[in-house]
């Protein structure tokens, strides 16, 4: 079979199709051709060993800002899915806060070319809500869904006006959109940089409460049930919101959530130092949050594992506390922080691959998720034991703002495989 690709002597983990049993995948013309009991597939095809290793669908992360066009110094499309890759993602969305911003169909297709250069991962743009994202026009939102946009979201700014906020759920829903919510009452946020608690309190920073972020949860599920349209919580980080997305789904809302692998792992102490790359919106929360967070991942209330993959440049991050840049990077470090919610917290793996892969292609309407014969042959192979440091000069983003650096890491995607071709592969791997 010409330019076939047989990976044998894994096991494959797919949540889509039921599956977490040793397994062989057979990939042919860009496409995953059949899983099978190992050694099953006669077919003649190039062969690549995966004994020891997870097998997975290629993951999937619906939350990164790859910053091109307009903040080339931080980041790139190349740079960006090169860390995407690097980080076993073979697909990315990118949020709309470039310069200038994705408003457009031709910021779209900007963004569609570049990313073909590239021939990393496959990129999805997301627009915008609004016009230039300052709250008070609704952006092309048909032009942008035919240049290619998957979904739309102001992030980075919240929706203030209510009024705008119900016509961008019905004009959306029109086109099959979900709208992905940046949930902050900026007044009650009132220039705060960090989480209001014990911690900002002994640090003398100005907090953000966790009720700035709830009263847009709940104005906006309130909005969605009288629209009937599709709301998605991006980056949710307290536990009233994670209880009011719960009540929610409870009542058949069409809501969906997402949690960011800093809020599940970190709490508000790691600001104890003044650590900017610490700094992010919504803030680091308390013990209290965390652990909803986590339980809200367990229970499927939180649907996604998305990064918010927010690169920037040293001399933003090199400031007073609370004059830096918000956000740090993700991409390389989201699954070994995911898989530490299996080994300490107890879920199960499928959920978190789960959560990693079929449910962001669920949502965005995307292809992959899954690794079902006829499915794009975009692939992860993971090795489970694989421990590694993380290390600021190894990678590849091209900004180095985490407050993970140091850290010690177990897992890691060793090979990531886009439309059966092998775009990266970890030093050492087989």
């Amino acid at each position: 079979m010409k330019g076939a690709l047989l990976i044998h002597g894994g096991t494959v983990v797919d949540p889509a199709a039921g599956r977490n049993a040793p397994a062989d995948v057979l990939v042919s013309g860009g496409k995953v051709a059949e899983v099978a009991a190992p050694g099953s597939i006669a077919a003649e095809a190039e062969r690549l060993d995966a004994t020891g290793m997870w097998v997975l669908p290629g993951l999937i992360d619906i939350h990164v800002h790859l910053r091109e066009p307009g903040y080339e110094y931080k980041e790139t499309v190349a740079t960006g899915t090169l860390a995407a890759v690097a980080g076993g993602f073979t697909a990315v969305a990118c949020m709309a806060n470039t310069n200038p911003v994705n408003d457009s169909a031709a910021v779209t297709e900007y963004i569609l070319e570049r990313a073909a250069v590239a021939k990393l991962a496959r990129v999805y743009p997301i627009g915008a809500v609004t016009l230039g994202l300052e709250g008070e026009r609704l952006a092309e939102i048909g032009e942008m869904r035919e240049a290619g946009i998957v979904a739309i979201s102001d992030d980075g700014m919240p929706i203030t006006d209510s009024a705008l906020m119900r016509r961008a759920l019905e004009y959306s829903s029109m086109f099959g959109l979900p709208l992905i919510a940046h949930e902050e009452d900026k007044s009650l946020a009132c220039g705060g940089c960090m989480h209001e608690g014990p911690t900002s309190f002994r640090l003398g920073l100005r907090g953000i409460p966790a009720a700035s972020e709830e009263v847009m949860v709940a104005r906006d599920i309130a909005l969605l049930e009288r629209t009937g349209g599709r709301l998605h919580i991006a980056h949710i980080s307290t536990r009233g919101a994670v209880e009011m997305v719960r009540q929610a789904k409870g009542r058949g809302l069409a809501v969906t959530a997402e949690a960011s692998p800093h809020h599940f792992t970190l709490t508000d102490e790691a600001v104890e130092e003044y650590d900017t790359n610490a700094k992010m919106n919504p803030p680091l929360r308390g013990t209290t949050d965390r652990e909803a967070v986590i339980e809200g991942l367990r229970d499927g209330t939180i649907d996604i594992i998305a990064t918010d993959h927010a690169p920037h440049h040293k001399d933003e991050k090199e400031v007073e506390f609370q004059e830096a840049a918000n956000g740090i990077i993700g991409l390389e470090t989201a699954l070994p922080l995911a898989l530490r919610l299996v080994r300490e917290h107890g879920l199960a793996l499928e959920r978190v691959i789960d959560a990693l892969t079929a449910q962001p292609a669920r949502l965005l309407g995307l292809p992959g998720g899954t690794l079902a014969a006829g499915s794009p042959a975009d692939i992860t192979i993971v090795d489970p034991q694989r421990r590694w440091d993380v290390d600021l000069e190894a990678l590849h983003s091209k900004s180095r703002n985490t407050p993970f650096a140091g850290w010690p890491m177990l897992g890691a995607a060793v090979k990531t495989i886009v439309g059966g071709k092998v775009v990266w592969s970890r030093n050492g791997a087989r």
